[in-house]
């Protein structure tokens, strides 16, 4: 029978330590590889795990991610008969030199240590070394706020070497727009992540020089569902719920001014809970424009009605007047006679016109009915037709039955107007 024998590699044979076949105690692994040549090209990919969240009042971001960096140190050659590499774990690290790799408007991060320091090491024959670790970072991310909650955000994760410049080190993408890659299960519940991309560039510092900078770049588009169930669509139902007063008789006071306090408190408690959820920004924010509007709206409904009961009023103390004036129609030429009652409109108190007091309102009734009586001159007729022109503004203002029902046709129409105004621009 023939008998095979396996080659076997040195690196897996070695009954030595570590320490010896990498040569770690023969070289000074403080210093870079190449100390004073040219400068060290490291390569770098990055696998994002997942975005855990997105704060909207801190203005920031927590990622958990692999980095991965790539770079030759011949001092970590090693002989091996089948070019196979040699992995290691986070204890080798402490020993050798590694790329001082930090985040840049980092707030915390840390590397995960369950259950033993989240690190990789892998050495190839030749002193290539890979050199991968498992980090959670949370860092700054400028946000603009002005179209919320209809806005998109672009954020980025920033590497950079801490000590060594451009001179020394040089930090690009290994593969290009390649080295990012991202986890397809990953998502946020407020928001869509649109696009993941690379970018670098130079970063200059005063003092100390020029820096290789690598960006992960991602745009976040936020859901819009969630605010129209909370927010808008509250506070529409309150701008429409505030109109329903127009159809309430003038003289029910008390249903009307709760059903317009109630109205106004609940936009209150609407646009405090909103934002009570975001940062103190000094500038206007797309659902402030909306919000506020809308506030604007059912104030002025409240409005609305002040106006028509205080015109109410003042149109009933003139009428009073009249009936102290004219308490009868007796020797009066070409007498006619309205009653004007609160549930008669105006085409109902005309006519009425012709008919004497004592016809149409019995003796027990005087102190429920208002009898006003006019002078149909042939005189004061040419008068009102030729003021009847500049008045009839007056009359609209004066005419309570019109405000309610020129109020019902333009608070709906303006409301419309504005939210296709508002959605056409902001969506």
């Amino acid at each position: 029978s023939h008998i095979y024998k396996k080659n076997h590699d040195v690196t897996k044979t070695w009954k030595g330590k570590t320490e010896q076949l990498l040569r770690v105690d023969d070289h000074d692994f403080t210093m870079r590889p190449a100390f004073g040549g040219p400068a060290i090209p490291v390569g770098v990919d990055v696998q994002v795990e997942s975005l855990d969240s997105i704060s909207e009042v801190d203005m920031d971001f927590t990622m958990t991610l692999y980095l991965r960096h790539y770079w030759k140190d011949e001092r970590l050659s090693f002989p091996s008969t089948t070019n196979k590499s040699m992995t290691f774990d986070g204890r080798l690290v402490k020993k050798i030199w590694v790329p001082d790799v930090f985040f840049v408007h980092s707030k915390r991060s840390f590397i995960h240590d369950t259950t033993t320091d989240n690190i990789m090491l892998r050495v190839f024959p030749d002193g290539h070394v890979l050199y991968s670790m498992r980090i959670t970072v949370t860092a700054m991310c400028n946000m603009d706020f002005s179209r919320f909650p209809l806005d998109s955000q672009t954020c980025s994760l920033e590497l950079e070497s801490y000590a060594y410049t451009d001179e020394d080190l040089m930090l690009y993408w290994k593969n290009g727009n390649e080295s990012l890659k991202t986890d397809e299960k990953i998502s946020l519940s407020q928001f869509l992540i649109q696009k993941f991309h690379t970018t670098s560039r130079l970063a200059f510092y005063s003092s100390t020089g020029w820096y290789n900078r690598l960006y992960i770049n991602f745009t976040l588009r936020r859901h819009i569902f969630f605010f129209l169930l909370q927010t808008y669509f509250p506070a529409t139902l309150m701008v429409m719920l505030s109109w329903v007063s127009f159809w309430i008789d003038r003289r029910a006071v008390p249903a009307r001014v709760s059903l317009g306090i109630t109205t106004v408190l609940t936009m209150s408690t609407i646009i405090t809970g909103v934002n009570a959820s975001m940062p103190r920004v000094s500038y206007i924010k797309a659902v402030d424009i909306y919000l506020w509007v809308s506030f604007v709206f059912v104030f002025l409904s409240v409005l609305e009605y002040a106006a028509v009961n205080y015109l109410t009023t003042v149109q009933e103390r003139k009428e009073r007047k009249l009936r102290e004036r004219f308490p009868c129609t007796c020797g009066i030429p070409h007498a006619k006679t309205m009653m004007l009652d609160g549930n008669y409109s105006e085409s109902d108190a005309n006519s009425l016109a012709g008919y004497t007091r004592n016809q149409m309102v019995p003796e027990e009734e005087k102190q429920e009915k208002m009898v006003v009586h006019l002078t149909m001159s042939n005189e004061s007729n040419s008068s009102r037709k030729r003021g009847l022109k500049g008045h009839v503004g007056l009359r609209i203002i004066q005419n309570t039955h019109a405000i309610d029902k020129y109020s019902r046709l333009i608070f709906p129409g303006t409301y419309i107007f504005f939210n296709l105004i508002y959605w056409s621009v902001f969506s």
